[in-house]
């Protein structure tokens, strides 16, 4: 293994890059024309450099829906843009949360990339979305078609005049420094088994597919642990 300090040997390898640091910035027509500013939820700070300004808010996750909550009580306008109807529950239970998990986890087995945490989970309807909701905040458009310098378009022609977009879009995994050992199938996922790749035992990726959180990641390092020491008492150390 090649790194910016030098060269290493090693048995096994747990990778915890996560994604924070590869957000995904969608692409649509006429992005580079438009005059206002454009954020990801990477570089947000805080609702007051908002204060009133029209904002497009784009996405369809938790991020989104408490930006759009924050930004809304100082913006002079905001519109809320996601790609499918959001999917609301009163209540998500441990079973429903289970639910979630094996299917991103069924995603990652057979090798498809994780696709995104609320479209396994959905989002929670807290009070203060309800009372949004009520408010016509949380009034859920569809993508628009196309931006122009002035804000954005949909595909009947009805247009948003906007200071700023911002893309609650998500991230990706960090593991381009894995690229040399080709982990990645042909539809850009890795086949995995829990932490595990399938394609090398030695390899644990944490952080990835339904370990994509704070406390998944904890516990799936706790499990990479578990199973790297079987690995290694079964493997003796090269001489």
């Amino acid at each position: 293994m090649l790194s910016d300090a030098g060269g290493w040997t090693t048995r096994a390898l747990v990778n915890a890059t996560g994604t924070w640091r590869r957000p995904f910035w969608p692409h649509y027509p006429g992005q580079a024309s438009f005059r206002g500013r454009q954020v990801h939820t990477a570089d947000y700070r805080g609702p007051a450099e908002f204060a009133g300004r029209r904002v497009v808010v784009v996405g369809g996750g938790t991020s989104a829906v408490q930006l759009l909550a924050e930004i809304s009580e100082v913006a002079a306008a905001t519109r809320w843009v996601t790609r499918r109807p959001p999917v609301f529950h009163q209540d998500f239970s441990r079973e429903e949360g289970r639910a979630a998990v094996a299917r991103v986890d069924a995603r990652v087995r057979a090798g498809q990339p994780p696709g995104s945490v609320v479209g396994a989970t959905g989002l929670g309807l807290t009070p203060t979305l309800r009372r949004l909701r009520a408010e016509g905040v949380l009034h859920r458009l569809p993508m628009f078609d196309r931006i122009t310098p002035q804000g954005v378009v949909w595909a009947d022609g009805t247009g948003f005049a906007a200071d700023v977009i911002l893309w609650c879009t998500g991230f990706r995994p960090v593991l381009e420094h894995l690229a040399p050992l080709r982990l990645r199938g042909p539809g850009g996922g890795i086949v995995m088994d829990g932490t595990r790749v399938v394609a090398d035992p030695r390899i644990h990726l944490v952080g990835y597919g339904p370990s994509a959180s704070t406390v998944g990641a904890n516990r799936a390092g706790r499990s990479a642990v578990h199973e790297i020491r079987r690995l290694l008492d079964a493997v003796p150390a090269a001489v």
